[in-house]
């Protein structure tokens, strides 16, 4: 499963997903407009991290976000880079799994 996940036709089109919904980004700073630099730069290493076991997520920020009657809740948002590897993951055919 992970060499399907791994794929770069898979990993392009999870970084098309995230770039096209336009999201914030995480604990990081790192915004949409950056992303595909930092993927130039880190994806290879980010892929052998991922291969060998070794791939840690950031931690997620959370921002509240409020809700009808004044309420409040918490939003998780995770970087970038993690929301292209969950978009990757999520692109599996349960044929694969």
């Amino acid at each position: 499963m992970i060499e399907y996940v791994l794929q770069q036709w898979n990993l392009n089109n999870a970084y098309q997903k995230v770039c096209a919904n336009k999201g914030a980004g995480g604990v990081d700073g790192m915004e949409i407009s950056q992303l595909n630099a930092h993927l130039q730069t880190h994806g290879q290493a980010l892929v052998e991290h991922i291969r060998n076991g070794s791939y840690q997520p950031s931690p997620i920020k959370g921002v509240e976000i409020p809700k009808p009657g004044g309420k409040r809740r918490m939003l998780g948002i995770p970087t970038l880079t993690d929301r292209v590897i969950q978009q990757a993951l999520h692109q599996v055919p349960r044929a694969c799994i």
